[in-house]
């Protein structure tokens, strides 16, 4: 598969040319950042708005130790708490002569599971590396952040985003006391992190809060709506059979197996339109206006969909031309005829396998459109802040653009390596000047970053998959 189907000679070398004004850059930080883990920044009733530290408790108390991630099914974080209301900082400096920009992660998941326990997430090599402050946030999930019960508990439907704002105020009011600059704040995240984020840009508690915005395989254009969110909540409510507000943590994080009377699947829990914290959709009919203020930085891999399906994954176990539409068609998302989707892309890439097909239609379909109708709502609403970039390094799946921000990849080749510092450097050059270095987003070019071994910028890479898509209404899953 490329990324780079379709390109013209032309746009390959206005790209490049393009990338040759803006050279690679490395901010020489110190020999170690520092880390300062575990670091409360509110606390939480069940089901209701969090709350910060009571007047006259210490701003900070860091730790060695990770704070607790938000229960959720599976294991692999621990410990896990209800109370999880914790964040962690790197610094290459607490008292440096002048403030450091300071990029705030928030970690994936979709709205359900995650946390930046991950040692993908760790700020070390990125704080080093950049000369920056890194911040790294846990917050409630699941049914903790997003179980909508507006009747009993008004903020319900939305308290995990507002445990970011918390979070977020925190910042404001201390990361000064780490070398970092309140005013100079990069929110960053990916997959349902970049989707927290694209929806705290449509909220206005969150005004002010942040000051630039990088979204990577994530977006939110439009939320649940609240009688979508309801049904939810009364079919979790039915799975536990008994009252979410006293019941057991062990019962609740069960229930999760209920089944999505909208979706099928398990429940889906993410923000709902409420009306009280988030008064519309962040990017449906239009971007919020209050993110329009806001520098952005939209990305996206190449081969998304190899995270959710590797090759050991039954419905590419005895895949062929025969069962590829039932078996690609629902993964779609969208309401299109698979048969002749598949036929389309059959005769537009002839060499492909059935696999491969599969991947590139699907990650079209389902993974890369959100981020498309953002970008291109921002253009279309004159919003000259756009950047994008695509991630095709190693035909790249959703997550590959974690560690390659961070630095945080095990033993990296020197070419995994220097693909980490290109893109860090864009990321850091981002967050300090509010330009990654190469051509905005424009409604004409669609101009995008394509990470490779050789990086350049691109006018409308995958345009044919792009146009075929469009043909139909996207509809956000879980709206």
């Amino acid at each position: 598969m490329s990324g780079a189907e379709g390109w013209s000679r032309r746009a390959l070398f206005a790209g490049a040319a393009a990338f040759a004004v803006c050279p690679q850059l490395a901010f020489a930080g110190p020999t170690k950042a520092k880390a300062m883990l575990g670091i409360r920044y509110g606390r939480a009733a069940r089901f209701q708005a969090p709350e910060p530290l009571p007047f006259g408790q210490p701003d900070f108390a860091a730790t060695s130790v990770l704070g607790p991630s938000c229960l959720q099914q599976g294991t692999r974080y621990q410990p896990q708490s209800e109370d999880c209301l914790f964040l962690n900082v790197w610094t290459p400096d607490t008292q440096p002569a002048k403030p450091k920009p300071v990029m705030v992660y928030i970690h994936g998941g979709a709205y359900s599971t995650g946390s930046v326990a991950d040692p993908l997430n760790d700020g070390a090599k990125l704080a080093q590396r950049g000369d920056v402050v890194v911040v790294t946030v846990n917050h409630r999930l699941n049914v903790f952040g997003y179980l909508y019960l507006p009747d009993r508990f008004p903020d319900s439907g939305n308290a995990g985003q507002l445990d970011l704002i918390l979070a977020l105020k925190w910042v404001q009011a201390n990361v000064a006391k780490f070398g970092g600059d309140p005013g100079n704040v990069t929110v960053f995240g990916q997959s349902g992190g970049g989707a927290k984020i694209a929806t705290l840009m449509a909220m206005p508690e969150a005004k002010g809060l942040f000051h630039k915005a990088i979204t990577m395989s994530g977006q939110q254009v439009t939320a649940s709506g609240p009688l979508n969110a309801r049904k939810r909540a009364q079919a979790f409510v039915d799975k536990l059979g008994a009252d979410p507000a006293t019941a057991p943590v062990e019962a609740l994080v069960a229930a999760l197996s209920a089944t999505d009377p909208v979706l099928g699947g398990g429940v889906y829990l993410g923000p709902v339109l409420d009306m009280k914290h988030l008064h519309r959709h962040p990017f449906w009919p239009d971007p919020a206006p209050q993110g329009n203020t806001i520098p952005m930085l939209l990305g996206n891999t190449v081969a998304e969909t190899r995270a959710f399906f590797p090759p050991e994954h039954p419905k590419l176990q005895g895949l062929d031309w025969g069962n590829l539409p039932q078996r690609a068609g629902p993964e779609l998302k969208v309401d299109i005829d698979p048969a002749w989707v598949v036929a389309q892309f059959r005769a537009r890439y002839p060499a492909d396998s059935a696999e491969q097909v599969f991947h590139r239609m699907v990650t079209a379909g389902r993974s890369w459109r959100g981020q498309v109708e953002e970008a291109d709502a921002r253009a279309r609403a004159g919003v000259k802040q756009t950047w994008v970039y695509q991630l095709d390094f190693e035909q790249a799946k959703h997550t590959d653009d974690i560690g390659l921000s961070f630095g945080t990849f095990e033993n990296p080749t020197p070419a995994r390596q220097a693909m980490s510092d290109r893109v860090m450097d864009a990321f850091v050059r981002f967050a300090r000047t509010g330009n990654p270095g190469w051509t905005n987003y424009t409604a004409s070019g669609r101009e995008t970053m394509v990470f490779d071994s050789v990086s350049r910028v691109i006018k409308d890479p995958r345009k044919w998959e792009r146009e075929l898509f469009a043909r139909v209404p996207y509809i956000q899953p879980g709206s």
